[in-house]
């Protein structure tokens, strides 16, 4: 057991000066590091790009310079051991601990992605799922979203990389929609005309981007239905809010015309004659007419 030990004592007495070595090298390493996390970021963001994708770009350089230092101390300290080897242990680890964490590193690989091809950025309003809202936050495994009735997702990028996303703010501008109703008896030219100034004098609406568009669509059961397009702005609060200038600029113009917006009626038709009981209050005398 003696001599055991004392061989032991022996090997890493020798060993003592490559450990020193690698140590030192190690330092550097720690250095280098220390410089490209002070200066990388501050060299990306005036390229021009996002602040989570200069972190992610600093932490992916700042994990091969370690991986790569530490690959070569290990050399310099036991130098029986190559770089061939070393890769190959971390192979064989690295596939392990990627079925264990299949999950973490796929929505890791994603938020590269999304944050290299920037299909969308914080502040956009977004639809993908049944999850809409605006981006708060994009990290590398997952996205914050604000509802617009205050609730928080929290979801990971995978989804927002493997299914399709509704980029509500990709424009200033948006399209919106209302079906107007008036009397079949009415001049269609003229209610066209009505409808076309009152979205017109409305606010909201951007009809210097793009023309406002009425189209008569259909007969309906007691009106015809006008369809009436204008753009404005993109986000959730403007479409909201346009529709509702928008239509009671319309009610109001159409009354002025004297043009009434109609209301469905119908018609039943009973297969047998139906019998009509009238009783007077005394509940002395009884009428029956068919």
């Amino acid at each position: 057991m003696r001599v055991q030990f004392e061989s032991y004592f022996t090997a890493f007495w020798r060993s003592l000066p490559l450990i020193l070595m690698a140590l030192v090298f190690l330092a550097v390493v720690w250095g280098i590091v220390r410089v490209v996390q002070w200066s990388a970021p501050r060299v990306l963001r005036r390229a021009g790009l996002r602040r989570a994708l200069v972190d992610v770009l600093v932490m992916l350089a700042t994990v091969g310079l370690w991986l790569m230092g530490g690959l070569i101390a290990v050399t310099i300290a036991f130098p029986t051991i190559t770089p061939g080897k070393a890769l190959t242990a971390l192979g064989i680890g690295g596939v392990a601990v990627g079925f264990a964490f299949k999950d973490v590193f796929e929505n890791f690989l994603a938020g590269i992605l999304l944050l290299i091809r920037e299909p969308f950025a914080v502040g956009d309003y977004i639809e993908c799922e049944g999850i809409e809202g605006q981006v708060e936050v994009i990290t590398i495994r997952d996205t914050h979203v604000r509802q617009t009735d205050g609730q928080l997702v929290v979801a990971p990028n995978a989804m927002f990389f493997k299914n399709p996303v509704t980029i509500r703010t990709s424009r200033d501008v948006r399209r919106t929609t209302i079906i107007c109703r008036v009397p079949v008896d009415a001049d269609i030219d003229t209610a066209r005309e009505v409808i076309e100034a009152a979205v017109r004098d409305t606010d909201l609406v951007r009809d210097d981007v793009k023309d406002v568009q009425i189209f008569a669509r259909e007969f309906a059961d007691s009106s015809i239905n006008f369809e009436v397009t204008w753009w404005t702005g993109s986000r959730p609060v403007d479409i909201r809010s346009s529709r509702d200038h928008v239509i009671s600029s319309v009610k109001r113009a159409l009354d002025d015309a004297g043009i009434e917006i109609p209301l469905p009626y119908r018609n039943l038709t009973f297969k047998d004659p139906l019998v009509l009981r009238r009783e007077r209050r005394s509940g002395k005398d009884t009428e029956e007419e068919s």
